[in-house]
């Protein structure tokens, strides 16, 4: 089905991110999981498959590739679109619609199905997938979670024979990890080929056939789910992949934090075009706080951390900062937030300057040792848009800790990160709590909130509820909450 012979591959302009002596070949219905540390080569094999690279992502290629018994670089892109269909980190990019169905139409009306039977496939995808409620809504209005489900549906709905998915699950949160699980054993169980970057790994053990570890653009280790699951759970860590098993993660010992409180809201309510989102919301923070939000896409976990920041303008109720009322700049100055789709918030040309940009008098020491706990030395003269999705989270939360906010909200910082980012970014915020910084970050990553947070909250149906400490005692309100 496909075939990776003798391949290397450079990105042009670029010495990482490439790939050395690659040889694979993936049997027909077989589903292959990709893992390894940010920026090994995963989403390249991707690219290869899809013809995107070197098509659109240019560089110096040697080797051959094969799908279904064809050499990729002799098929028109329109015929390697029939039989692979991918799914991208950000499904932004991949967007060509305003509104959900015409973007899972958007491929069929490419190949011009007539318009009953386009209608019929979007109504069946929708129902297969279990996206109904999806349907006939702006994408602009979707949270980041339910754009991926959408990016999905749009493939699914072409009937390809091979689905490339990379890093799918990082923007949802566990039930949806787990429609993705049932989706990906759908199209198994339809004799579909699966190819699969990712770094949360746990979902897949009973869904991949073998296991590629890749290091520094070369496949050195491929394992069965049992060889890999027998590998222990420290020399995994040491191979910078997550957990396998997320029972097997642990909250860490609960730190102790200021019981004063600095920062109060009071019966705060978020509307969106004068429809309530949340209303009746009450909280209260304390200087060196790290405050888990967590709760199901689309509940407005994106939106309460705007209005935290002043960002989001449609907001009742009071938020006062020791016991004075702030208004949106006041929030503005004093707060900075890492997104969740961190390209809206990248602006230099270069790592290096983007650390320090539209920061008055940056501490250029700080500037320097910031990147090298955070891995971006080495990148510091790369843009910014020539990273990875992991690479380009690290920047941002590198931004956040140079910028000197008193309140800083991150919106799933550790989405697309290997477990070594993953650590270096908890080890960042534990830093930063220790400075006396009230810190939010939504996530829905457990392996990240146990080695992080101080307590969690859950915005679901409009309100903010379920106030759990992270704690050993707490484990099982905590697996609970996070459907572990």
């Amino acid at each position: 089905m496909i075939e990776l012979k003798d391949i290397t591959f450079s990105y042009s302009g670029q010495e990482q991110d490439g790939l050395h002596n690659i040889n694979l070949t993936v049997r027909e219905g077989e589903c292959i999981l990709l893992c390894g540390r940010s920026g090994c080569g995963k989403t390249t094999i991707t690219r290869l498959v899809n013809g995107l690279v070197p098509r659109f992502y240019s560089g110096e290629l040697q080797g051959t590739v094969m799908v279904n018994g064809k050499d990729i670089s002799e098929l028109p892109m329109y015929e390697i679109a029939e039989h692979v269909g991918s799914v991208f980190q950000n499904p932004r990019t991949q967007f060509f619609n305003t509104d959900s169905n015409s973007e899972i139409a958007f491929g069929l009306e490419n190949e011009g199905k007539p318009l009953l039977e386009l209608r019929r496939r979007v109504e069946e995808t929708a129902r297969n997938l279990g996206i109904e409620h999806l349907r006939n809504r702006s994408l602009h209005d979707l949270s980041g979670g339910e754009k991926q489900k959408i990016a999905f549906a749009s493939v699914y709905a072409m009937n390809p024979d091979i689905y490339l998915l990379d890093e799918p699950s990082s923007n949802l949160d566990m039930d949806a990890i787990r429609d993705l699980k049932e989706h990906l054993k759908l199209i198994k169980s339809q004799g579909k080929t699966i190819v699969i970057a990712e770094h949360r790994l746990y979902y897949l053990m009973d869904i991949a056939d073998r296991i590629v570890y890749m290091e520094q653009g070369k496949i050195v280790g491929i394992y069965t789910p049992a060889q890999f699951r027998s590998i222990p759970l420290d020399e995994r860590e040491r191979m910078g992949l997550r957990a396998a098993n997320l029972h097997e993660v642990h909250p860490q010992t609960a730190r102790t934090i200021s019981p004063r409180s600095v920062l109060s809201l009071q019966n705060i309510g978020m509307y969106y075009r004068k429809k309530a989102i949340a209303q009746g919301i009450h909280l209260s923070a304390g200087k060196g706080e790290v405050i888990g939000v967590a709760g199901p896409n689309g509940a407005g976990k994106t939106t309460f951390s705007r209005t935290l920041c002043g960002l989001h303008k449609e907001v009742s109720g009071q938020l006062l900062w020791q016991g004075r009322p702030q208004s949106r700049k006041d929030r503005l100055r004093r707060s900075y937030m890492v997104m969740q789709d961190v390209n809206f918030e990248l602006f230099a040309d270069s790592v290096e300057a983007e650390c320090s940009f539209g920061i008055r008098n940056p501490d250029l020491e700080l500037v320097q040792t910031t990147m090298e706990k955070l891995g971006l030395t080495a990148l510091k003269k790369r843009h910014p848009n020539t990273l990875s999705g992991g690479q380009k989270q690290r920047v941002a939360v590198a931004v956040s800790m140079i910028c000197g906010k008193e309140l800083l909200v991150f919106d799933e910082p550790t989405s697309g990160l290997d477990f070594d980012s993953m650590a270096q970014v908890a080890e960042l915020i534990k830093e930063l709590s220790a400075m006396g910084k009230i810190i939010f970050v939504v996530t829905h990553d457990y392996e990240f909130v146990c080695r992080t947070c101080s307590r969690v909250f859950r915005i679901d149906r409009g309100k903010l509820c379920d106030d759990i400490p992270v704690s050993v005692a707490a484990e099982e309100q905590l697996k609970r909450l996070f459907a572990v």
